[in-house]
């Protein structure tokens, strides 16, 4: 006798077991997990994957998403400790890593971050070889460098958040001191993402007017409304540690 799940279904043609496009998550702290919700809020994937070594915490956030499933159309997502849970994904994200304590610099974390991606990127690569990398852990621009040389992918397939992040920062805080909407006003952090970061102050403008035009010692020493406090914020920014010790 059929039970109560085959009864109402009919399968017409056979279930394809491998997903078109499959994200995997390594790490669900707090930026894993903001990507996650974007991913399924942004219907991206037919499968999206989480992987992380906290077996506890790993499950409670599954579950999380799993229940909101009424919000996203993605149908399967999926967790596990074993990195074979990745297997077959076009991208990974990697946010895991040491967290960073209040007052350490990034650069400390490296060695401990380094360890991390030496022991989960070669499996990755076993179970995804055709997969893109976006690597968010922090020291971000170091480790993305290492990630490329440990999975042997070209470099086209390993990508870091670098300045991304400050960028976005910047420009945001630029809308706040000019009492306008941050998608107007456009400038770029780049370098080493944190204190090595640099702002390119000649590429500042809002709806296309340049502020080095209204303002020609802009982010100088020179500039009396020192504008230089901006960069500034958006390093402090990044130093600020979350309630799970993660950062940005």
């Amino acid at each position: 006798m059929s039970s109560v799940k085959e009864r109402p279904i009919a399968n017409l043609v056979a279930e394809d077991e491998r997903s078109q496009c499959k994200i995997t998550i390594v790490g669900v702290g707090a930026v894993g997990m903001a990507c996650a919700v974007t991913i399924l809020l942004k219907d991206l994937v037919d499968e999206l994957a989480l992987f992380d070594v906290a077996e506890n915490k790993l499950k409670g956030k599954t579950m999380d998403l799993q229940h909101g499933s009424l919000f996203f159309s993605t149908s399967k997502i999926v967790s596990g400790k074993d990195i074979k849970i990745s297997a077959n994904s076009k991208l990974v994200i990697v946010t895991a890593g040491a967290r960073q304590l209040e007052g350490e610099s990034r650069l400390a974390l490296v060695q401990h971050n380094v360890n991390i991606m030496k022991s989960i990127i070669p499996p990755i690569v076993q179970h995804s070889p055709d997969c893109k990398m976006l690597i968010v852990s922090n020291p971000v621009d170091i480790l993305t460098f290492v990630v490329w040389k440990i999975s042997g992918l070209p470099a086209t397939r390993v990508i870091g958040s670098g300045c991304n992040l400050d960028s976005a920062r910047f420009r945001y805080l630029i809308g706040e001191k000019l009492g306008v909407h941050p998608a107007s006003c456009h400038g770029w952090i780049i370098g080493e993402h944190d204190d090595s970061s640099v702002p390119l102050w000649s590429g500042v403008n809002v709806a296309g007017v340049p502020l080095k035009s209204l303002n020609p010692e802009l982010g100088t020493d020179s500039d009396k409304e020192q504008w230089n406090i901006v960069h500034k914020q958006v390093v402090e920014s990044s130093k600020l540690i979350g309630p799970e010790g993660t950062d940005c």
